[in-house]
């Protein structure tokens, strides 16, 4: 897999290319169905590679950072996961003003054909492009006469609901991670450093490794879940339960943070190892106890339901 962070990272002697676009936040089915068109685009012109195209930040953080929607993936989980359905090579182009104000056409010519020489050019049907996203699907078709390359408008998937990345968001906002989890064919994920936390749950029988959240990096809306904890170094994997929020039983804890509890182990020692959380199911919403006592017997009780969820 090649990425490109900029028009000038990509060779100069390119071959012919199809070209896929968007954001591809999460990867999700509705993109996979768009990539597995492209490939067999790519097949039927024989063309050189697959190259997606993406943005970053996203679009959304430069012209209404007000409105900026959290990160499903990291670019790094995003460039891994498109390789993984078949992208040879990514194009990560850097969205500022500059590239916002572009026409469609500027884009075209910039993009699809100076730098990707592309054959083929294959986006959901709703795609929009250029400034003030005056350019669809019948713009790329239109100008793709001139230029020599084909455009294919793939129609959106899923069931009553679209698949889309703010979908698997208003999932996660309501802690359904099993409908997260269908949107985006695999378990939802989060990733990060674990770090030395208070050590309450080592005292109460409860060893946990902590991950802080980043305020624009999607998370599961606040409570407790069964789930997955890999180490990213090992691959080893865990089940575990995982806490998601600020510990409310403990006044003046602020800071959010992913804990997982790697079910009958007090052995493991994490930290500044990178591991991978995936959510399974919810177990519950977050809850401040009256005691301590009663905290560790409803802690008790979320193990027991995360084991018999996981097979453990």
């Amino acid at each position: 897999m090649q990425t490109w962070r900029s028009l000038g990272e990509i060779p100069a002697d390119l071959g012919r290319t199809v070209v896929t676009i968007g954001n591809f936040d999460g990867v999700h089915l509705g993109h996979r169905t768009v990539i597995r068109r492209a490939v067999e685009e790519t097949a039927k012109l024989a063309a050189d590679r697959l190259v997606a195209v993406t943005f970053d930040p996203h679009p959304m953080a430069v012209l209404r950072p007000e409105h900026a929607p959290t990160s499903l993936t990291s670019i790094e989980t995003r460039v891994a996961l498109l390789a993984d359905v078949g992208v040879d090579a990514v194009l990560v182009l850097p969205f500022d003003l500059d590239v916002a104000s572009w026409t469609p056409e500027e884009f075209i010519e910039r993009i699809l054909v100076d730098a990707l020489h592309a054959s083929a050019v294959v986006v959901g049907a709703n795609f929009r492009f250029g400034h003030r996203a005056a350019g669809d699907v019948r713009t790329l078709a239109e100008v793709g006469e001139t230029h020599d390359f084909v455009a294919v408008g793939v129609a959106l998937d899923g069931g009553p609901q679209v698949w889309s990345s703010t979908y698997v968001r208003t999932c996660l906002a309501t802690g359904d991670v099993a409908g997260a989890a269908e949107a985006l064919g695999r378990p939802f994920s989060v990733r990060g450093i674990v770090v030395r936390g208070d050590q309450r749950g080592r005292e109460l029988g409860y060893p946990t490794a902590n991950v802080p959240t980043n305020a624009m990096a999607a998370a599961p809306s606040d409570g407790v879940y069964a789930g997955w904890l890999r180490r990213c170094d090992s691959g080893e994997t865990f089940p575990a339960a995982i806490s998601v929020g600020t510990n409310p039983t403990f006044d003046g804890e602020r800071e959010r943070r992913v804990e997982s509890y790697v079910l009958d182990r007090t052995d493991l020692e994490l930290y500044g190892v990178e591991v991978e959380v995936s959510f399974v199911e919810r177990l519950r919403g977050m809850v401040k106890f009256e005691s301590i006592d009663d905290l560790i017997t409803t802690m008790g009780d979320d193990v027991e339901r995360a084991r018999a969820l996981l097979g453990g």
